[in-house]
């Protein structure tokens, strides 16, 4: 790295970059350029030139005397990057060196999934469901240790009952350690001597199990209910995971759910419709709902019965039943009724049709 270089241009940061901003770009240039990785030519050139950039822009009075000063202030010495790549070995080892999980501390155990499908009704209105499902949990013979009788489990010799294999590799730019889970405990720390028939020496087993689930009033279909604690296990003392159920509500042979308000089609046939009724609607709650309809309906007419729709999920009050009116034409009639319809056809009189001016006039001004 020559000592007209600017640091901010080599890790691609702007001057006002945070000190976390200019890790993750060292991070990310020092991992495409390491040697180690990078076979090409000039790679290697660049990588100190990485390398360098970092170690102003990370030092915060290195840094501020470079804002300041320039190149030739920034490490005491000019910034001409490493005469040798002595420094570099505790950079490079902090950011890159594999951390094998260990697993003999405390596991949180994993999140289920299940479905749950309940009636219509039942997410107006809520109710209490039971759901089988299976699950992870600790053996009950070896208290989840995996060694027969609940015994101690034996200290791994390997790891010293770390868990992990520590490997020193040298390169030409200093030296990094590659940590890897234990390949006798397998990451445990410790082994298993005389395995639990029950559960072969895992220490846990897949068990059936029943719950109580209580479902809230105006619940959606696709809605999701969490119960915290109720997956698999954790090992070693670790918490249990989360059950996650899916509702799957049935659809409604009366009514369609549009939010908080249901549908409801009413059929009328066209002496309904003209004279007025009072119709009997059928509502959620299982009673009838006398709707009375003036002279004159048309079709597709909305009519709204306050408070005999959904609950709030959270709060009080309910939504709204809205009736449609769906004029029904019969496709069949008796010799009677046919002669009583054109005669009622025959008293209305075919209704005006609006001029073609006129109707002209009026799609042209909608559209305007």
């Amino acid at each position: 790295m020559t000592t007209q270089q600017d640091p901010y241009s080599i890790l691609s940061v702007d001057r006002g970059a945070s000190p976390e901003d200019i890790k993750r770009a060292f991070r990310k240039l020092a991992m495409e350029y390491h040697p180690d990785r990078n076979k090409e030519e000039g790679a290697e050139a660049r990588f100190k030139e990485v390398n360098a950039a970092y170690e102003v822009l990370s030092d915060p009075e290195k840094r501020a005397r470079y804002d300041q000063f320039g190149h030739q202030e920034a490490g005491g010495q000019g910034f001409s990057g490493f005469d040798s790549m002595g420094g570099f070995g505790d950079i490079f080892d902090a950011f890159f060196r594999g951390t094998a999980a260990r697993r003999n501390g405390p596991q949180r155990g994993a999140d289920l999934e299940a479905r749950l499908t309940i009636e219509f009704e039942e997410a107006i209105f809520g109710a209490e469901k039971e759901i089988t499902y299976q699950r992870t949990e600790n053996c009950t013979d070896c208290r989840g240790k995996g060694q027969a009788n609940g015994g101690e489990r034996t200290e791994c010799t390997t790891c010293d009952s770390s868990g992990e294999i520590r490997r020193v590799q040298q390169s030409l730019f200093g030296q990094y350690v590659n940590v890897a889970a234990c390949p006798s405990c397998e990451g445990e720390g410790s082994i298993v001597t005389e395995p639990c028939k029950t559960c072969r020496g895992r220490g846990a087993q897949r068990a059936k199990v029943t719950r109580n689930v209580k479902v809230p009033g105006g619940i959606e279909h696709g809605s999701q209910l969490r119960f915290a604690g109720e997956g698999d296990s954790g090992a070693h003392g670790g918490p249990s995971g989360n059950l996650y159920i899916e509702l799957q509500v049935k659809p409604s042979e009366q009514f369609t759910r549009v939010d908080r308000d249901l549908v409801f089609e009413l059929p009328l046939n066209i002496a309904q419709a003209a004279l007025g009724t009072t119709a009997q609607v059928p509502t959620v709650d299982g009673d009838k709902f006398a709707l009375k309809l003036e002279p004159g309906v048309q079709h597709g007419e909305m009519h709204t019965i306050k408070g005999r729709g959904v609950p709030h999920l959270r709060g009080a009050g309910r939504g709204n039943l809205l009736v449609r009116t769906h004029l029904v034409t019969p496709s069949k009639l008796s010799g009677d009724q046919k002669e009583l319809l054109e005669q009622l056809a025959e008293s209305l009189g075919t209704p005006e049709m609006p001029e073609e001016g006129s109707l002209f006039e009026r799609i042209r001004d909608a559209f305007s």
